[in-house]
């Protein structure tokens, strides 16, 4: 970023408990220093320059694949199918939200860790454009011509960036891997019962060897608690869940001449599994919210 002004915005919006800055103004010291730490580093922020489309080239060339978050002046007289592309996951925001920079970095992780490698024929779409972030509209994708991604190098950065997030911020790393498209509230009804039927299924599971020696217990919960927090499934659906298993026992035992009390201690079950799924949404709140 040549521009030191927008330094101290960058440095103004950055917790520094979270965020360390590596400020580079020449193409030639960014890939100097990128060279001995793109293991290290999280996600870039460029400036839309007259050197960018080349640093580009250069970051690709060297199998450099990261999180990008992209800066671009509003009113740039360049035409936008002449402006460079690193990746599909490249965010893009006018200069004038700087202020949204922090968010912009979240976003751009959670693109980079959904990006799949490409084929030339994939190439016509462009990745997301984050120019809704103010009150302008976004323009029009545009048409790039790009070689198609390493893929070797993108699911080793992928990977190891997934752990480090894992390692540093707790479930903040599995909640960037979330895809909308694949919460039970957006699926077919088809799926959503389906998916629901499943989720039962290893409910019960967990409720027949609860108050065993089962050594797999705790992996089947968190099994369990893994699906729904993908699903993005709630805490009162797993009540649900509960109490349907609850009253399929109790016709059983019914059935059989016994005694429903039994039934009573499996509460400890829908507060272990509650508590492992509610500990999982806690620690996956982005500090900012």
């Amino acid at each position: 970023m040549p521009s030191d002004h927008r330094l101290q915005l960058l440095e103004e919006q950055f917790d520094a408990s979270r965020f360390t800055l590596h400020w580079l103004q020449s193409p030639a010291e960014f890939l100097d220093f990128l060279g001995d730490r793109k293991r290290d580093l999280d996600c870039l922020i460029l400036e839309e320059t007259a050197a960018l489309p080349a640093l580009l080239d250069a970051l690709r060339d060297r199998s450099i694949l990261l999180p990008a978050v992209l800066l671009r002046e509003p009113d740039s007289p360049s035409r936008r199918d002449d402006l460079p592309q690193y990746h599909a996951a490249e965010l893009i925001i006018p200069t004038s939200a700087l202020a949204k920079s922090s968010s912009a970095i979240d976003l751009a992780i959670a693109n980079f860790l959904q990006l799949q490698p490409q084929s030339s024929d994939d190439l016509a779409d462009h990745g997301t454009d984050a120019s809704a972030t103010t009150s302008t509209p976004p323009p029009p994708s545009p048409q790039r011509s790009i070689a198609p991604l390493p893929a070797e190098p993108l699911l080793q950065q992928q990977h190891r960036l997934s752990e480090k997030l894992r390692a540093r911020l707790g479930y903040l790393g599995v909640y960037y891997k979330r895809e909308a498209k694949n919460f039970l509230r957006y699926l077919p009804p088809d799926e959503q019962r389906e998916f629901l039927s499943r989720l039962k299924e290893d409910y019960r599971e967990i409720v027949l060897v609860y108050f065993s020696q089962e050594s797999t217990l705790n992996q089947q919960i968190d099994n369990l608690v893994d699906k729904a927090f993908f699903a993005d499934i709630s805490v009162a659906q797993i009540v649900e869940i509960h109490m349907s298993l609850m009253e399929d026992f109790s016709k059983q035992l019914k059935l059989e001449g016994r005694s429903e009390e039994i039934l009573l201690d499996y509460r400890l079950t829908l507060i272990d599994v509650i508590a492992h799924l509610c500990e999982m949404y806690r620690r996956s709140i982005p500090r900012e919210a």
